[in-house]
């Protein structure tokens, strides 16, 4: 006759462990789902010409075109520009393909997630400044080539910027440390909450 109660006691305490998880994983975040963070500066120029700012690096030699296939490849050589421990299908298909034209520096702003969110909640906003380019990515990728401490997060949170591929449609392009290099991801955007609380978000 007691089971019922024991049972619907059970219930509740395990509907409070879950929403006290849920609210530990958002307590970091201001209000939203998308919290700024810092701005990080990128130059596309030569090293000769970067200013004395160490906010500020020079990501790729200065040339006309950024052509992916020439620095996206999968290396964890200690000489290789940046580690890079795997290349996702997508990726590989949707991008390494993509010829960008050069346009000098650029100046990231990063955002950090205060709680689970889709691709479209993050997009939303972010406003008309949620694209970055494949440069940018590169760009962010060198200043961390090994998994060092710095704007990109290293500690198995993924990285996420929104890029358009070779063919002009929009997608979310994920940098995930995974201890001996990188891996690069891609998929389309989409409306399921899969970021989790913490992950980094990097837009122009």
């Amino acid at each position: 006759m007691r089971q019922p109660s024991f049972t619907l006691w059970l219930t509740v305490v395990l509907a409070t462990q879950g929403l006290s998880v849920a609210a530990d994983e958002t307590r970091p975040g201001q209000p939203g789902t998308v919290a700024a963070a810092d701005r990080v500066a990128c130059s596309l120029q030569p090293k000769n010409e970067e200013p004395s700012d160490p906010s500020s690096t020079s990501a790729i030699p200065h040339a006309e075109k950024f052509v992916a296939r020439e620095h996206f490849k999968e290396d964890i050589a200690s000489s290789a520009p940046v580690r890079i421990s795997w290349l996702g299908a997508t990726f590989a298909q949707r991008f390494t393909n993509k010829i960008e034209d050069d346009s000098g520096g650029a100046s990231l702003q990063t955002f950090i997630l205060s709680a689970a969110s889709s691709d479209k909640e993050i997009l939303a906003k972010l406003g008309q400044s949620h694209e970055s380019r494949l440069a940018d990515v590169w760009c962010a990728l060198r200043r961390q080539p090994s998994g060092s401490n710095g704007p990109l997060e290293v500690n198995a949170r993924p990285n996420v910027f929104y890029v358009r591929d070779s063919a002009g449609e929009l997608g979310a392009v994920d940098v995930l440390w995974g201890g001996v290099g990188w891996e690069i991801g891609a998929s389309p955007v989409g409306d399921k909450p899969r970021w989790p609380g913490g992950t980094r978000v990097f837009s122009r």
